[in-house]
């Protein structure tokens, strides 16, 4: 009977331990449109551990779930900055801005302001 009651008592343990692996965060990421939605939410998502990625094009918020056994907010912002986008924290190197499509520098204000005359635009 001892042996069950520490069995029981492990699996209760562990159950509980293993509902505390979301981590959840949020990051201030630079970005015009859709197609930066698309690009910075695909980088986290293959960013290993990251269960949940959603980037907001008008406050550029992206709300994380990670399970911080596996990743952390550290890696998700070089994933992100990796593929062009600046976060509040890192700035992406030259060479990976030069890799976002024409209409999502976000660093060209013309561009910017051409994204904020026309909130249709949803490439």
């Amino acid at each position: 009977m001892k042996k069950l009651i520490i069995v029981l008592t492990v699996l209760v343990s562990s159950i509980t331990f293993a509902q505390n692996k979301n981590e959840k965060a949020s990051l201030e990421v630079d970005g015009v449109c859709l197609m930066c939605k698309s690009r910075i939410e695909k980088a986290c998502f293959n960013t290993k551990g990251v269960k949940s990625a959603v980037w907001d094009v008008k406050t550029h918020e992206l709300k994380l779930i990670y399970d911080a056994r596996k990743t952390n907010l550290k890696t998700i912002q070089n994933s992100v900055v990796a593929v062009g986008h600046d976060t509040k924290g890192l700035k992406a190197t030259d060479k990976a801005y030069e890799t976002v499509h024409p209409c999502c520098k976000y660093r060209d204000t013309d561009v910017k302001d051409d994204h904020k005359e026309d909130d249709s635009h949803d490439h």
